[in-house]
């Protein structure tokens, strides 16, 4: 990777830094607990509980992104082995990537970068909430990723999408990203219709076949958030 560093050093002068199925919808996410609160409790840090951030994946108005992240927030929110956070990208104000460094360097010009930055450096693992627009990823998520590297290397993910297919087609490119940014992806993958787990294409109403298949991803998901931690500590040992 040295030679593309002299690269960008010579290049700029400086180093920048079919008929859908009716089936019966599951309980939607205003009927589970609320979620717990983001801070947690000493011992619980003590005991090495991961940290696992649920990213939405569009700023669309009137999105439906949303609410599909907030009904998988409120399913994990009665688990015990990992504390989840809803993190929006909305809240960033991202615009088009505008930093003039490749997000390798971390030499970030723009105050919301910054804060990007730091709040994804706190996570261990993520669930990304991802629609299919275009037969891929939504351009809003495709644009935050963009901005950082280092913050999500040696992470681990799982991918909730949605779309007239199930998001199928996002969650395939995603990976794709995701890998080049050094998160593993866990084999477990929930998939949403919007002719069967949305009403009027607008409510999100997930049938129960559907939702009963986030458990099985998140519990992919929490042990390797933990073991990528373990990897990471290990590697700033070996560097430092």
């Amino acid at each position: 990777m040295s030679w593309f560093k002299n690269l960008f050093r010579s290049s700029n002068g400086r180093r920048s830094a079919e008929t859908p199925v009716e089936q019966t919808p599951a309980p939607i996410a205003a009927e589970a607990a609320p979620a717990p609160a983001a801070e947690a409790a000493p011992a619980e840090r003590a005991a090495g509980l991961p940290r696992i951030a649920i990213v939405t994946g569009s700023t669309r108005p009137g999105r439906v992104n949303g609410s599909v992240a907030e009904w998988v927030l409120a399913q994990t929110a009665g688990r015990t082995d990992a504390e989840f956070e809803l993190v929006d990208i909305a809240d960033f104000n991202l615009p088009l990537l505008d930093e003039p460094a490749p997000a390798m360097y971390q030499s970030y010009q723009n105050e919301h970068t910054k804060a990007w930055s730091a709040k994804i450096a706190e996570f261990d693992g993520f669930i990304f909430v991802a629609n299919e627009y275009n037969h891929t990823v939504g351009p809003a998520l495709t644009n935050a990723l963009s901005f950082l590297n280092v913050e999500f290397n040696n992470k681990a993910a799982g991918i909730v999408s949605y779309g007239s297919m199930g998001g199928v087609r996002s969650a395939e490119h995603l990976r794709n990203v995701l890998a080049e940014l050094q998160i593993a992806v866990v084999r477990n993958q929930v998939m949403f219709s919007l002719f069967t787990d949305f009403e009027n294409f607008a409510d999100f109403k997930p049938t129960e076949q559907n939702a009963g298949t986030l458990a099985p991803m998140v519990d992919q998901l929490v042990p390797w958030a933990k073991g990528f931690a373990a990897i990471r500590t290990e590697l700033q040992a070996v560097s430092a």
